[in-house]
């Protein structure tokens, strides 16, 4: 028994259950007859045919394609066998498949189609049984005040998945203009005959004249309204990307080796980052609809300014001052630099010892030397010589680019004690401590 999908099929008028209602009772009277004919005709001994397999004559309607067919076939289902036409759950039969076929009796089908449609501007996708563009409309109607079918897209193919209205003409609606064509069973036909091209992001419908808002004043001298209309919306999708800067941060540190009257020392020359912002724009005959960023990278990190600030005081001058004066300072001025030399080497060991002693130096022991240690060895497993061949970040820290750790030193390529020293002060300038770099970096996947 084939049954109308729920909630899409049409239910038959009036009119057309009264034809079904005198073709049932037409087919009892026939029946009866039949059989007082046939028992009469057996009695004489004559070799008529039963008239239940007598010859008819019907009308086939198959999705507004009709034919008259000829067939002994006894019911329905045996003449839609007879002439390949093939039924599932999803269509509709009037009158149904188990019923007996009359001669002159007229059998319509309508295969259920899945369509997308818009219904008071919700999208979604439905069963109907119907022929063509117009039927699928007024069968959809009760649903909504405001009903389209949406055409499918393939590249440049508008397909609507049923016949668009062969034989009527079909109001065209793009670019603010309005043709009447005639209509055709494919949609692509019809924009072809409008003139009309469309890509793959336009957006097609097939609606009413009246709910594309379609009026006898929009269109051509003479014309006259159509039932159906074909809207074409131009849909414009554009990427825009927007640079904006990082301001780098400033970070001053203290020196008990330099006079505290002197202006600060510039000891790293800060330099602003920046962010690189993608956004995509989509508009719909030229008003926009959707402004969505996409992307969003750090495509150059800021430098901290570190600005050196002295402590130390300068002594009161000598009275007389005496000829060994000069000398004493000069040679604490060795002394000095000497130490400096002597710090520079003092930690030796793994790259990954040497980085937890300059760690403990900073107070970064426990849990911070544990996200020290993780974030390290996740960026370069320690390696001072690691390079990466896609952004060209270098080292133990991975800075990007390498050669920002100058400014720790001119060893900075091979000295991973000098790239511990860049690396320790750019967490502590930029995130504060380990834990802070290494909390952003599992949630950014860089730092």
């Amino acid at each position: 028994m084939t049954s109308a999908p729920e909630n899409h099929e049409p239910r038959p008028t009036t009119a057309e259950t009264r034809a079904v209602v005198r073709t049932r009772r037409t087919r009892r009277r026939r029946a009866l007859i039949a059989t007082v004919v046939g028992g009469a005709l057996v009695a004489g001994g004559g070799s008529a045919v039963a008239v239940s397999q007598a010859y008819k004559t019907v009308t086939l309607d198959v999705d507004g394609d009709t034919r008259t067919v000829s067939s002994f076939a006894g019911d329905i289902e045996s003449l839609l066998a007879q002439e390949g036409v093939t039924v599932t759950g999803r269509d509709l039969v009037t009158p149904a498949l188990g019923d007996p076929l009359d001669n002159e009796s007229e059998i319509v089908v309508r295969t259920g189609k899945e369509i997308d449609v818009e219904i008071d501007g919700e999208q979604t996708t439905t069963w109907v049984t119907a022929a063509d563009a117009h039927e699928a409309l007024n069968l959809l109607s009760q649903r909504g005040s405001d009903v389209a079918l949406v055409a499918s897209r393939s590249d440049d193919r508008a397909d609507l998945g049923l016949r668009v209205h062969g034989g009527d003409q079909v109001a065209v609606v793009r670019d603010d203009a309005v043709d009447v064509v005639d209509g055709s069973d494919e949609l692509d036909a019809v924009l072809a005959a409008a003139d009309v091209e469309v890509d793959a992001d336009d957006i097609v419908t097939v609606a009413t004249a009246a709910d594309a808002d379609v009026t006898a004043e929009d269109l051509p001298r003479g014309a006259d309204l159509p039932q159906l209309a074909v809207v074409v919306q131009r849909v414009e999708v554009e990427r825009v990307t927007k640079v904006k800067q990082i301001d780098h941060d400033t970070k001053t540190k203290k020196s008990a080796k330099r006079y505290e009257d002197l202006d600060p020392r510039v000891k790293t020359k800060g330099v602003a980052g920046s962010r690189t912002v993608v956004r995509e724009i989509t508009t719909i005959d030229g008003e926009e609809v959707s402004d969505k960023k996409i992307a969003e990278m750090v495509t150059s990190e800021p430098v901290t300014e570190v600005l050196v600030q002295g402590t130390k005081e300068r002594p009161e001058p000598e009275p007389e001052p005496e000829p060994e004066t000069e000398p004493a300072t000069s040679s604490s001025g060795s002394s000095s630099s000497s130490g400096s030399s002597s710090s520079s080497t003092s930690y030796s060991g793994s790259n990954r010892e040497i980085g937890r002693k300059m760690a403990a130096d900073r107070g970064w022991t426990g849990s911070q030397w544990t996200c020290l240690e993780n974030l390290w060895t996740k960026e370069s497993n320690w390696s001072h010589t690691v390079a990466n061949p896609s952004s060209g970040a270098y080292g133990i820290p991975q800075s990007l680019p390498g050669d920002k750790m100058a400014s720790a030193g001119a060893d900075w390529r091979t000295n991973p004690a000098t790239q511990i020293t860049w690396g320790l002060d750019y967490i502590a300038g930029r995130y504060g401590t380990p834990c802070g770099a290494w909390g952003h970096s599992q949630a950014n996947n860089w730092y």
